[in-house]
Parts: structure tokens; sequence; C-alpha cells
């Protein structure tokens, strides 16, 4: 390659800084017309990001809004599939006990009477029911156990009935242990926070609350009953056989009449449900809009895109040109 004059070697590097400055634009305008977005928002607005700010702090917000709807609506489905299992089978418990307690002899009372125990720890378990590592049915409290083991809870119940040989006697004390304030149930049965779980926030002013807990009346009651019928023939418990089948037609009675209360929670629990569905389905689609908003207003004219970036690929081409006349380079010597 020939000598190069001061005034060529100054020309050179002025055709190798429009070469960088052509490249970048050219790489600019690609990636534009990829995305349909502009590549320097600053220059395309012109430095006013006041619209642009307002928009994408809308948007952080909705996607806040949106995980919150989201978790509601894992929670109300989780607990109304748990309260559809506990009616499943808080209802075919009474049908046995129904059935047991009028005709049953005292070996198919005894066998029916352990299936409500198992019963009973069945209704536990469900209700310790736990989504994403949290409890559903303990109120506040949602990282801990809402009731204590069933075993537990029978042997606590089974203590304050030993001795008592009156029907009467011993449900008003079964009764007690479930439903009186500060009684066994509250102390030694419920784990969790009398305090309802803490209501999701969907909206500037939009909340829904799910206060249910394993404590609601309407579960207590199941729970009390499907408990009577346990204990009915607890060998420790040693009650007569007609005792027995009382105390289990009394129990399969008392949750025949608990499936209509047990419905209207869970019809609340539709209702909070239809909500939060309705609220998600408005998050997504204002998010969307508030996208489409951000996107129009970055957006770039496909047509002008691509009108600039053929001059970007003549100004380059005229500049090789250039450059190889200048200073004899082959293009393996011009791209390195």
């Amino acid at each position: 390659m020939p000598n190069l004059s001061l005034g060529d070697m100054a020309q050179s590097v002025m055709l190798r800084r429009q070469n960088t400055r052509l490249s970048s634009e050219l790489n600019q305008l690609a990636e534009e017309l990829a995305t349909g977005q502009t590549a320097d928002p600053s220059r395309h607005l012109k430095g006013n990001f006041s619209y642009l700010s307002a928009l994408e702090r809308d948007r952080t917000m909705l996607e806040s809004y949106g995980m919150a709807a989201a978790e509601a609506q894992t929670f109300t489905g989780a607990m109304q599939s748990v309260l559809n299992k506990v009616q499943e089978t808080s209802g075919d418990l009474a049908a046995d006990l129904l059935a047991t307690g009028n005709e049953g002899l005292p070996e198919v009372v005894r066998a029916v009477s352990g299936k409500a125990g198992d019963a009973f720890g069945a209704l536990v378990t469900m209700l310790n029911t736990s989504v994403a590592g949290q409890t559903l049915f303990a109120g506040a409290r949602t990282d801990s156990a809402a009731l204590a083991n069933a075993d537990d809870m029978l042997a606590a119940i089974r203590g304050v009935v030993s001795g008592e040989t009156g029907m009467s006697d011993i449900l008003a004390a079964i009764d007690d242990w479930f439903t009186v304030s500060g009684g066994g149930f509250e102390t030694d049965g419920y784990l969790g926070e009398q305090n309802g779980l803490k209501p999701f926030l969907l909206g500037e002013n939009e909340t829904v609350s799910l206060d249910l807990g394993a404590d609601a009346p309407q579960l207590r009651n199941i729970l009390k009953h499907t408990a009577i019928a346990a204990l009915a023939a607890d060998p420790a418990l040693g009650f007569p056989a007609e005792l027995q089948k009382n105390l289990l037609v009394h129990a399969g009675n008392g949750l025949v009449a608990a499936q209509n209360p047990l419905t209207g929670i869970r019809a609340d629990l539709g209702y909070a449900e239809a909500r939060v569905d309705e609220i998600a389905t408005r998050i997504a689609s204002e998010k969307t809009a508030s996208e489409y908003a951000i996107g129009a207003l970055l957006g770039v004219d496909p047509f002008e895109t691509v009108t600039r970036l053929e001059e970007v690929q003549l100004q380059i081409e005229s500049l090789y040109t250039a450059t190889v006349r200048l200073g004899r380079l082959s293009l393996v010597g011009y791209m390195r």
C-alpha cells in the first residue's frame, strides 16, 4: 500500500469515524426493524419521558395486582376443593351412621364408629391443607397447621366424657369442648389465628377477604358430630350397646343438618372466587392496554425504518468505495 499524505491520513480517519457511526446506526435500525420498537427512547421521545414513566408505573402496579389475583385464585380454588371433600366425607358418613344406628349389630356399630374415627382424621388432614407453603384454614397464621393431631384431639375429648353415662351429659361435654369460648377446641384443637387471612389487595381500592378458618362454626359442627360417632363405640369408654347406637344416630342427624350451613359457606366462597376471577380478567385487560400504549409510544414506522436502513446501507457502500480508492485497500483489509 502506498504512503499517504497527512491530508489523506486525516481523510482516512474521518472515513473510519463515519464508518463507525453508520455501522452503529445500521445495527440500531436492524434492531428496530426486528422489534418494532425504537432502540433510542430518548431521541424518539425527544427527552420527554413523563407519559412513558406513567405508563410503566401503571404496568408495574398491574403486574403486582395480577400476581395477587393469581394467588387469590389459587387460594379460593384450593379452599373450595377442600370444602367439597369435607362435604362428601361428612355426607357419606352421615348415611352410614343413620343406617347402622337404627339397625346395626354390635360388630357393625363398632366398625362404623371406627370408620368415623378415620373420617375425623381425614377431615383434620383436609383442613390442614397448605398451598405454596401457606395453610389454607389457619387464618393469618399461614405458617402452621390449622388443627392439632386428630388422635390428640380425640384423646382430649375422650378425657372429658370419661365417666359420663347419660347421653345428654356426654353430648353436653363434647359440645362444650368444641363450642365454649376458651374451651378445649380453642386451646388445644385449633392452632391457627382467630384473625382471618390478610385481605388480598387487587387494586387501589379493591380487596378480597377470605375470612374462613377451621374454627368456623360450620366446620366445628362437622368435626364435633364426627367425633361423637368416633367415640360412640370406643372400647376405653365402654358405653352400653344401645347408647352407642343412639350416639351414632345423633351424630348422623347432626351431620345431615350440617350440610346446609356448609353449603352456605361454600356459596360465599364461590362468590369470592367469581369476584377474584372478574378482577383478574380486568387486571389482565388493563395490563394489555398499558403494554399496547407503551408499544405505540415507543413504536417505529416499519416503512420509514426500511427506507432509512437502505439509505444507510448505500452510504456505507459509498464510504467503502471512497476508502478503497483512497488507500487502495482490499475488502479484507477494509473489514479489519
